[in-house]
């Protein structure tokens, strides 16, 4: 596995994703096991967004990953991040991870306060994209990446995230 964590602050987010897609595909090379993929996934999706131009002037606070409970399948549960503390559950339907989970689309929120039921596990967060992470039609959990301004993000980040989300996924083994 090599990770060079190298990338170009003035890249554009496409020449970024498209980096950001290759290290994650290094990192899970040889590499089944879902928490090790997803911790090092997070590492390296937390420093590589900080890294760019257009995060400096909006920056990145949290970037990680809930999981479905495998006892609970209406209740996500905090896995592998890089960030503050983070709430440690959220029901399904509920906030911007647990919609997501619900509608099994992407959530690109430009400014968390105004969407309804935001649950507010930093408050220096105001704008967060999550993406599901479907192993077939199942929601397993979702990639969830916070920002400390309003539109913090884009279409971009969103095709960029399910590319990599998606990697993750495919090359993990999961819990049943």
């Amino acid at each position: 596995m090599h990770v060079s964590n190298a990338y170009d602050p003035s890249a554009s987010k496409e020449q970024f994703y498209g980096e950001l897609l290759e290290e994650i595909k290094a990192i899970v090379e040889g590499q089944k096991n879902w928490v090790t993929n997803l911790a090092n996934a997070s590492a390296v999706i937390y420093h590589g967004l900080r890294s760019l131009e257009h995060f400096q002037r909006k920056p990145i606070n949290w970037a990680g990953f809930y999981l479905i409970d495998c006892s609970n399948a209406n209740k996500l549960i905090l896995g592998p991040f890089q960030g503050k503390v983070a709430c440690t559950e959220i029901a399904v339907g509920k906030g911007v991870c647990g919609t997501a989970a619900e509608v099994k689309q992407t959530q690109v929120i430009m400014d968390v306060h105004a969407f309804p039921g935001h649950i507010a596990c930093d408050s220096a967060s105001n704008s967060e994209i999550v993406v599901p992470m479907l192993l077939g039609d199942r929601v397993i959990g979702v990639l969830d990446i916070d920002c400390e301004e309003k539109e913090g993000f884009s279409q971009e980040d969103r095709v960029g995230l399910e590319a990599v989300a998606k990697v993750l996924v495919e090359s993990s083994e999961w819990p049943q």
